[in-house]
């Protein structure tokens, strides 16, 4: 899912999605016309919550708006990855369920590459599980 700010990156990751045959659901935004960024984060989280997805990405201009909107949602641990050592870590150490990526502040090919490392990166679990049942915690006691 994007906003208006990530329309165009958006399109360029659907294609490598698919090119690594990985099934893709377009939460939309569907042009550059100006949108509300909130809207599409809830699309895109609900996805994942509701287990239609295992994993979303949301792309915005800078993907801080996108970060903060799905990190509402109890049970989205959403990252804002800008690097490959973040999009990795993110998902070995706080399964990280949702990838937020800025368009203007990340180029389109280090975006394909956050995005395949944060794709193929599995959960190491231990004592990051432990971590993460931690925030759960903290989410439910809120």
């Amino acid at each position: 899912g994007c906003d208006h700010g990530g329309y165009e990156l958006k399109e360029e990751l659907k294609g490598l999605l698919r090119d690594l045959g990985v099934e893709v659901t377009d939460a939309g935004t569907y042009s550059k016309e100006s949108v509300h960024y909130p809207v599409y984060a809830e699309k895109v989280c609900r996805s994942v919550l509701g287990g239609e997805a295992d994993r979303g990405i949301l792309i915005c201009s800078t993907g801080i708006g996108m970060s903060i909107a799905a990190n509402k949602f109890k049970g989205i641990r959403a990252a804002l990855c800008g690097d490959c050592y973040s999009a990795k870590y993110t998902r070995l150490h706080n399964d990280s369920n949702v990838l937020c990526i800025g368009a203007l502040v990340t180029g389109a090919g280090l975006a394909k590459e956050i995005t395949r490392i944060f794709l193929s990166t599995d959960f190491m679990g231990g004592r990051h599980k432990t971590r993460v049942d931690m925030l759960t915690e903290i989410e439910n006691n809120q």
